[in-house]
């Protein structure tokens, strides 16, 4: 039977190394510190926000920026907990890596491939919309040569050197966070009344129209299950980590940052837009920002946000590329992917512990399938790629609950093993680890209820069960061995 890799020092009953055993990745260590913290403070800020948020302020009213609170605080256990393993055990697959020292191989094949389906997935979404965006500037160009373009274009910045992958999601995440900056100052000004032809805001937009609560705190639910997603993309932080020089220092520095800056823009930012302008004149599908930058008298306002939604999807397409990339590499280092894509540029492999560079296949199989998701997405937009789509709709909280129960196990081992590699701690824990549980298998639950959300838990529930059950059926034909 194959173990989880490094083997443990010392006889255990639960599986997984002592983090002093772990063998170096045979990535190259490309990136910087300044990456990775751009990455964790950008990687999240995409069109959820800028677009998809107009549905949740359409639900909760003011309150969303109660609804943001509360699942940006899920967010932030989860990346605590995450970020305290990847500290003390760095890995190029992160979570699927520390599931399987905590929970077995199962876990660590079921949530990795899920993963890695889910981005390559995601990722025909985010091409097709910029596509369309960069088809309204040149007509003349069909979107389906955009999309050829964008694809080609970041599959080879991620063949050539990780470092690539870093300089463009080190510009990328800083126009967004600079745009994030300017709408936040340009609101406060407005709400002052200090902008020219502008009088004082005041409260009035948070009081009136029904109130702070105008559709109770029913509408504040809803607003959580419209922007919990919107957070997720933080987790390639850490998958990025196991390719600087210093990997425990990058993630915690890159952890403790991003959280809360994030926070502050999600958050910030809900605030000033339910405060310049009532949340009645919000509507689903058309974008708050361009709404109020219109509201406050920015020429070309729409034009203006079209470039940023553009830079947004290019930046979660790279990232997901490259999440994809390292996920699957990883899982092929632990024999729960085709051997062949333990390939590095330069020669090396993890069979040969050879000093290696970017994972050529690894990129070329993810960029393979996201190819095919694409395709899909163009021809049968609303069946098969819909059932796609919808597969891995609610995948995002079965991953961040299977770190938060991976992070249970880990902990108690590591304070007993090694605790001096615990320079990252979780909060309370482990309170705050079992309230987070808690918590999203609340927001699974009340997904169930409501009628839009439901096919997503129930495919991605089904979605998962598949792999789970893949993931055990070859456990048990390897421990029955040779017929």
């Amino acid at each position: 039977m194959h173990e989880a890799p490094p083997p443990a020092p010392s006889p255990a009953p639960a599986p997984g190394p002592s983090p002093s055993a772990l063998p170096a990745e045979p990535l190259s260590h490309g990136l910087k510190q300044r990456h990775l913290t751009m990455l964790g403070l950008g990687g999240v800020i995409g069109a959820g926000l800028f677009v998809g948020s107009g549905a949740g302020i359409a639900v909760a009213g003011p309150a969303i920026v109660v609804s943001y609170l509360i699942a940006g605080a899920l967010a932030m256990l989860v990346m605590r907990m995450l970020g305290e393993m990847s500290a003390a055990m760095p890995a190029s697959g992160s979570f699927s890596v520390h599931a399987e020292r905590a929970l077995g191989r199962w876990a660590g094949f079921s949530v990795g491939w899920l993963y890695w389906f889910l981005l390559v997935v995601v990722l025909a979404v985010e091409a097709t919309a910029a596509a369309q965006i960069a088809h309204g500037w040149v007509p003349g160009i069909e979107p389906w040569a955009w999309v050829l373009l964008f694809m080609v274009v970041f599959t080879a910045a991620n063949l050539t050197a990780v470092k690539n992958f870093g300089e463009f999601e080190f510009w990328f995440a800083s126009l967004k966070v600079g745009a994030i900056v300017v709408f936040l100052v340009l609101g406060v000004l407005a709400v002052l009344g200090l902008l020219p032809d502008t009088d004082p805001v005041g409260m009035a937009n948070l009081t009136g129209q029904g109130g702070f609560l105008p559709n109770g705190w029913g509408g504040v639910v809803s607003g959580v299950l419209t922007v919990v997603f919107a957070f997720g993309g933080l987790e390639v932080v850490t998958i990025a980590a196991a390719e600087t020089d210093d990997p425990a220092r990058a993630v915690g520095r890159a952890v403790r940052s991003a959280v809360v800056r994030i926070l502050f823009f999600y958050v910030g930012s809900m605030l000033v837009i339910v405060t310049v302008l009532p949340w009645t004149a919000q509507q689903a599908g058309l974008s708050p920002y361009v709404k109020v930058l219109d509201a406050i008298g920015v020429p070309s306002a729409g034009q203006i946000m079209n470039i940023v939604v553009f830079v947004a999807l290019l930046s979660a397409l790279n990232a997901n590329l490259y999440g994809s990339s390292r996920m699957i590499f990883s899982l092929a280092e632990r024999g729960e992917a085709p051997r062949g894509l333990l390939k590095v540029s330069g020669g090396g492999s993890r069979r040969t512990g050879a000093e290696g560079g970017v994972p050529r296949r690894a990129v070329l199989a993810s960029v393979a399938f996201g190819f095919v998701s694409v395709l899909l997405n163009l021809l049968w937009p609303d069946t098969v790629f819909l059932y796609m789509l919808n597969s891995v709709g609610a995948v995002l909280l079965f991953v961040w609950a299977l770190i938060a129960a991976s992070q249970l196990r880990l902990r108690a081992r590591l304070e007993q093993e090694a605790p001096e590699a615990l320079s990252l701690r979780m909060w309370c824990f482990p309170y705050l680890t079992w309230v987070t549980l808690a918590g999203l298998f609340g927001v699974l639950l009340l997904m169930l209820t409501d009628e839009a959300a439901r096919p997503q838990v129930l495919w991605s529930a089904g979605a998962t069960a598949v792999v789970a059950l893949v993931a055990v059926g070859r456990q048990w034909r390897e421990r029955r061995g040779p017929a």
